[in-house]
């Protein structure tokens, strides 16, 4: 069966030109220098179109340990893309007020204090943002006045806006990557720690301290409380945790917390529906691989990959390894299925962000995932793991297994790059997914996915009432065809990274979804009947479908 999707890289013709600097391009002495950072499709300004977010780094000072201190107008800045509606965007950074120059690591979206505006909390080595949005194609950073800024230097890695206690105001949960000071850190080839396959590389993370993780209790003022002892956020220790996903994984009607973890076991932060959490990762299933091994994990994603209705997780590792694809076998139980369903191949290449998406509108979800090495050295001497890799797709067949069919997804997808985050949305409103990558010490990608097909799709956007304006948490089932499939709103995903908030549903030949089922964060059901195809429709809380 011929593929019909097709990636074409657009960025440079769209505008998406500035590279994301992360340290040197073919040399890191430190760990610091090698996770890059997320991106994100969210639309800042309500236009209906999404704007494009993509995070950068910064450099140290050649065989030093000190930051470079940027002429000014030459630091490399995170940049916001407006989209202007015909395919381009246009650079509104500074304008935007997205003036902070630093190591960015990922990116996490909602709207925390209930203003119809989309919030953005970006997380760094050393003090994360906290941006709200102004209203006016402006942000403004309320990190200190909202009362988010953590004490001292910390390596902030993923994070997630959650309304965990249900009462309609977002949460916020980060991520602390570990404990690091680059004037103390070991150089390469200095320890057990610092050899990979016997070459001289940066150290870690296995040997580095652990640090905690924070949580953040939204006080519906504009400001936020810290609970992460209370909350037992902070009771997990001893894991090198990165991506951060919020959604009702055991379906009990309250959201929860999945965290991938490098080097060590996954997190899966149960609600306890009291205002605290427990780590039931390990008897759940969903810590480990298959082998009972803990994995390197970098990425996240959920999605329906067999149609029951229940969420699935997809997790992104290292080399020699593959991803990780937990069948959600409902009571709150995973099973990895990942070899079993195909995809155990491509594992010379680290794996970054990645998704679920139904690439070619047929109702199953596809697998996507972009590739990179961390150690730009070791191709010198061992070829076979390039620090540049490609971008792996992989068709749902639906009878539970993958085809890899990367080869065949077009140019945008074969080429390659030294990736990390990914964000997946439709950028151009034409039906079909488009993926937003960040490129190592290059530009982004912008892959505009070409699909030659006639399959129908339906997009969901959703907006609360009772429950959180931006709907983080909810869960939507749509019935199409005969066939079912469930997809969550989430404040971060794939690796370190925002996907569009608008739910695409691909339906293949049905010209309507004949049922959709809305599971609200406040606990509240919506159900939808006979809703036609290809369209963008908005679904508010407690207002009945005409």
């Amino acid at each position: 069966m011929r593929w019909p999707v097709q990636f074409t890289d657009v960025a440079a013709r769209a505008g998406l030109t500035q590279p994301s600097v992360y340290g040197e391009a073919d040399r890191k002495r430190f760990i610091i220098e090698t996770n890059g950072s997320g991106t994100a499709f969210v639309d800042y300004d309500r236009d209906g179109w999404v704007d494009a977010l993509v995070l950068s780094g910064s450099r140290l000072e050649a065989d030093g340990r000190k930051e470079v201190a940027w002429p000014k107008g030459t630091a490399p800045l995170s940049r916001l893309y407006r989209n202007r509606r015909d395919g381009t965007f246009a650079d509104v950074t500074v304008r935007a007020g997205l003036h902070k120059v630093g190591w960015a690591s990922s990116v996490c979206a909602g709207d925390y204090d209930s203003d119809g505006w989309i919030d953005l909390f970006v997380t760094y080595f050393g003090h994360n943002v906290l941006y709200r949005n102004r209203g006016d194609g402006r942000f403004e950073d309320r990190t200190a006045a909202a009362r988010v800024a953590a004490a001292g230097v910390r390596w902030g890695s993923g994070c997630s806006f959650i309304d965990h206690d249900r009462d309609g105001d977002l949460d916020l949960f980060v991520a602390n990557y570990l404990a690091f000071d680059v004037a103390s850190a070991p150089e390469p080839g200095q320890g057990a720690n610092c050899l990979w396959k016997g070459i001289p590389v940066n150290c870690g993370p296995k040997g580095l301290p652990t640090d905690t993780n924070l949580f953040y209790r939204n006080r519906g003022d504009g400001t936020f409380e810290d609970v992460s002892g209370p909350s037992r956020i902070a009771a997990v220790t001893g894991r090198y945790p990165m991506t951060a996903i919020a959604a009702d994984l055991d379906a009990d009607g309250w959201t929860d917390l999945y965290v991938a973890s490098d080097s060590t076991a996954a997190i899966f932060y149960r609600n306890d529906r009291d205002g605290t959490f427990t780590d039931v990762a390990v008897p759940s299933g969903a810590a480990f691989n298959d082998q009972g091994s803990p994995q390197a994990g970098m990425g996240a994603a959920i999605g329906d990959v067999n149609g029951d209705g229940l969420l699935d997780l997809f997790k992104t590792h290292f080399a020699d390894d593959i991803p990780a694809l937990y069948l959600n076998l409902g009571r709150g139980l995973f099973e990895d299925v990942a070899m079993r369903a195909g995809l155990g191949v491509q594992n010379r290449h680290v794996q970054w962000g990645g998704g679920l998406p139904d690439l070619d509108n047929d109702g199953l979800a596809d697998v996507f995932y972009v590739t990179g090495h961390v150690y730009p050295e070791v191709e010198r001497a061992l070829p076979q793991y390039p620090y540049r890799g490609p971008r792996v797709v992989f068709r749902n067949d639906g009878n539970g297994r993958f085809t890899d069919v990367t080869s065949g997804s077009g140019p945008g997808g074969t080429r390659a790059r030294s990736s990390r985050g990914a964000a997946f949305g439709d950028y151009d409103n034409d039906g079909d997914i488009d993926v937003l990558v960040m490129n190592m010490s290059e530009p982004p990608s912008l892959l505009r996915n070409d699909y030659r097909g006639g399959n129908a799709w339906l997009a969901l956007r959703l907006e609360g009432r009772t429950s959180n304006r931006t709907a983080i948490g909810a869960t939507v089932t749509v019935t199409a065809g005969g066939r079912r499939q469930a997809r969550a709103v989430v404040s971060q995903a794939s690796y370190y990274s925002h996907d569009d908030l608008r739910l695409h549903f691909g339906l293949g030949r049905a010209a309507r979804a004949d049922r959709i089922e809305v599971r609200w964060p406040s606990g509240a059901t919506q159900v939808l009947s006979s809703v036609r195809a290809r369209q963008v429709l908005t679904i508010r809380e407690e207002q009945p479908y005409p």
